[in-house]
């Protein structure tokens, strides 16, 4: 029976993004939480596979205890089981510690696994890094932003657009994916799924030391990440009114801000009156 891993996230809900800005860290206790969009995506793949092959499906996250409520979310939608690290130490973890964290829990709760599943980037962060380090964490073979999967055997064929380029990839298993949002579009979940994640779900909460972490890799403290201020993008726009007839206001917009438009269509707009203006007296 295959063995699939889907790492998700809570996320704080994209209207929602607190921020401390003397830790450069999200205050998540402050906004409603969600699964990762990309999240969804990643396991809805492993459901599909699922499907057509046959498997056990963990879900497995790292967060507060609320976090709880995206994995019987994917006990909802059919994952099998859902894995919670939940601990103090494990807080404010940048992508270095947080895939060494999640390596050594699928060591030690799933070690005979086939396939990891990941988001291609989370909403709350965008760095698309865990996917690519945890594969290294767990010394198996990675690859990123796949968009279609198909299991042959012991192999797994992958496509992706990679610099307008499609690319046909194969991988020996086990291995790890990052899903995009592309394709594997999230499936609604069932009344009965509802029931079963909230009845008969099998969460299991795991600390620092039921996996013997070492705490000087974990959290804040294995962090080498150092954010040195978080701050809201501004712009500042002016309105210019120009009136008069359609030539004249042409005329200024062009004097005024020609250049700007070059760059913006890729032609040099002086070059090219010149070019009308040698042509009409031909």
């Amino acid at each position: 029976m295959m063995k699939l891993i889907v790492c998700i996230k809570q996320v704080p809900m994209v209207s929602e993004l607190p921020w401390d800005s003397k830790t450069g860290t999200l205050r998540r206790e402050l906004a409603d939480g969600m699964m990762n969009p990309a999240c969804r995506h990643a396991l809805e793949a492993a459901l599909q596979l699922k499907h057509e092959h046959g498997g056990h499906i963990t879900a497995i996250t790292m967060g507060p205890s609320v976090a709880e409520e995206i994995l019987r979310e994917a006990v909802a939608a059919g994952a099998d089981r859902g894995i919670l690290l939940t601990d103090r130490l494990m807080g404010g973890a940048d992508t270095f510690a947080t895939s060494y964290t999640l390596a050594r829990a699928i060591e030690k709760t799933c070690p005979d696994f086939d396939l990891v599943l990941c988001g291609c980037h989370t909403s709350d962060s965008e760095t698309a890094q865990v996917g690519p380090q945890l594969a290294e964490e767990l010394d198996i073979p990675g690859a990123a932003y796949v968009e279609h999967l198909e299991l042959d055997g012991s192999i797994l064929r992958m496509q992706r657009l990679s610099d307008n380029f499609l690319e046909t990839l194969e991988m020996d298993l086990p291995g790890l994916v990052t899903v995009t949002t592309q394709l594997y579009s999230p499936r609604y979940v069932s009344l009965s799924g509802v029931q079963d994640a909230f009845e008969k779900a099998d969460i299991i909460f795991v600390s620092a030391e039921d996996i013997g972490l070492d705490r000087n890799r974990i959290g804040m403290k294995g962090s080498p990440t150092r954010i040195s201020d978080v701050y809201s993008p501004t712009s500042d726009k002016k309105n210019i009114v120009m009136k008069g007839a359609a030539r004249k206001i042409a005329d200024q917009l062009f004097e005024k801000f020609g250049d700007r438009i070059s760059g913006a269509i890729g032609k040099d707009l002086k070059t090219h009156d010149h070019e009308e203006e040698a042509e009409e007296e031909i």
